[in-house]
């Protein structure tokens, strides 16, 4: 027991140094200024490198042999956390500390000249920092690939998500994909059919809209002893163990947007604020990957929040947050909003059905990148090409293309296929949820989250990374994850009424 409890020990401080670094990255998207980006990306690249050091430590394989060999002492946690050591160590190992700091750094710096290219719709500002990214990532991909068996993307996919390959990925988009397109004409026809959408008329105050936001976290759980809400240029969950910190825009022609991107980050909040106590500081009491942890997001957003159920409550709570009048803020008008189908060109701004068709321009653009079967500078031809084949559309800048998004130049290669993979858990954890505890849903017309939350404290924050993803899933709901259960949603959500 010796071993482990030494390496438990080291693993909390790691946890402390990661903790800082996830509250100095949330101040640089929020409140940093901009004077100070070089000394922040110092700040950054040494707390990393010292976290790797420390997680790569020579005696650290010796440490994690002796502990297996002492496991029969273990108990179930123990060992699951000693199992999520041994990963998290072989994926440090692989990476050398000088491509990690190095490759933190063009982070830092991309992520800043992503602000201004975006702006300003300048791709070729980005380029170079971008193409940089993009070589780290390789590096590290083929790097992590050799050391695991795997492929340099699969490599990327088992950061984000323990587990996760390609080749379990390609079916379910292959089936979702085929679906799609009929999905999307049939849903926007039979919205034809129905009443029109009354238009909502503003200015919205941004004072008032982070007022309804506050109260509609509060009304799902989110604690605001351990966490806060603020603005930044892209919303994001962040912060550290026990803050939790979330983001999001605001726009006065439009609260809706600002209002379901709070309701999504809080959805992740909630998996944060609800890991186990005991084990926070552990890699067993960390989240179970980003496809889990993207449908505790959207199944807060997009299973619950769209809810007819849930719009009965929330028509009211709007219309006297912003004074409205008359049948534009019935609830029927706003469910009709909030379930509009209508190809867009932002991914965050995208309906529950065309989502995915943007997740998988990204996917098959990501995957060609890092395999060198795509040049860098032809990204936005080859981004705009991919929006017209999956959306229709016709991408007129940059700024809408592939500027949008700040995951590839902040090094998240490998993580947009866990958004739809979300979506896909959401559905089938919202369904296991509402058939286990038949309170759920008339709850959400009250406003009252406690029959949702107590589930998924139960089912899946609680449980950390006690179990592998497709273990919980079948824990939780009965059978892995299928395509077929969201197909079955989106059937049932948009062109059944």
């Amino acid at each position: 027991m010796k071993a482990y409890r030494t390496l438990e020990e080291r693993f909390a401080r790691i946890s402390s140094i990661e903790d800082a670094i996830g509250i100095l990255q949330w101040d640089a998207e929020t409140l940093m200024p901009e004077g100070a980006a070089d000394s922040r990306s110092d700040q950054l690249a040494t707390l990393k490198s010292i976290a790797h050091e420390r997680l790569t430590a020579p005696d650290m394989a010796d440490l994690l042999d002796k502990a297996d060999q002492d496991s029969d002492h273990l108990d179930a946690w123990q060992c699951a956390n000693l199992r999520e050591m041994r990963r998290i160590y072989l994926h440090a190992a692989a990476v050398p500390a000088d491509l990690v700091e190095a490759s933190s750094r063009a982070v830092s710096r991309a992520e800043l000249v992503w602000r201004e290219a975006r702006q300003n719709n300048d791709f070729a500002l980005l380029l170079p920092h971008l193409s940089q990214v993009l070589a780290f990532q390789r590096r590290i991909g083929q790097a992590k690939g050799e050391a695991l068996g795997l492929s340099p993307y699969d490599a990327l996919l088992d950061s984000y998500d323990p587990g996760l390959r390609q080749a379990a990925i390609d079916p379910l988009f292959a089936e979702l994909g085929a679906e799609l397109p009929d999905l999307i004409q049939e849903a926007q026809e039979r919205q034809q059919g129905r009443p029109a959408i009354q238009p909502l008329s503003g200015p919205f105050a941004v004072d008032d809209q982070r007022r309804i936001g506050e109260q509609l976290m509060k009304a799902v759980g989110f604690d605001f002893d351990r966490g806060r809400l603020d603005v930044s240029l892209h919303p994001f969950c962040g912060g550290s163990t026990g803050d939790v910190r979330i983001t999001t825009r605001y726009s006065e022609a439009n609260f809706m947007s600002a209002l379901m991107g709070v309701l999504h980050e809080t959805g992740h909040a909630l998996y944060e604020q609800g890991r186990p106590e005991a084990w926070r500081r552990q890699p067993v009491g960390l989240a179970r990957g980003m496809s889990l942890h993207e449908s505790q997001s959207l199944l807060i957003e997009m299973q619950a929040c769209r809810s007819r159920e849930f719009v009965t409550y929330l028509a009211p709570l709007v219309r006297e947050a912003f004074q409205g009048e008359g049948p534009a803020w019935s609830p029927e008008n706003l469910h009709r909003i909030l379930t509009r189908v209508e190809p867009g060109f932002i991914r965050v701004d995208a309906d529950e059905i065309t989502y995915p068709a943007h997740i998988l321009v990204r996917y098959t653009l990501e995957r060609a990148l890092i395999a060198g079967d795509l040049p860098i500078e032809d990204l936005p031809s080859a981004f705009n090409e991919k929006v017209g084949t999956y959306l229709g559309l016709t991408v007129p800048d940059d700024s809408l293309g592939c500027l949008q998004d700040i995951h590839w130049p902040g090094g998240a290669w490998g993580y947009f296929p866990t958004y739809t993979l979300g979506a896909m858990t959401a559905a089938q954890l919202f369904r296991a949820a509402c058939q286990a505890d038949a309170d759920i849903l008339p709850g959400l017309a009250k406003g009252d989250f406690a029959p949702l939350r107590t589930w998924l404290r139960a089912n899946v924050h609680a449980k950390g990374s006690l179990m592998t993803t497709d273990q919980l899933l079948v824990a939780a709901t009965g059978q892995p994850l299928t395509a077929e259960v969201f197909r079955a949603h989106l059937r049932e959500r948009y062109l059944a009424h």
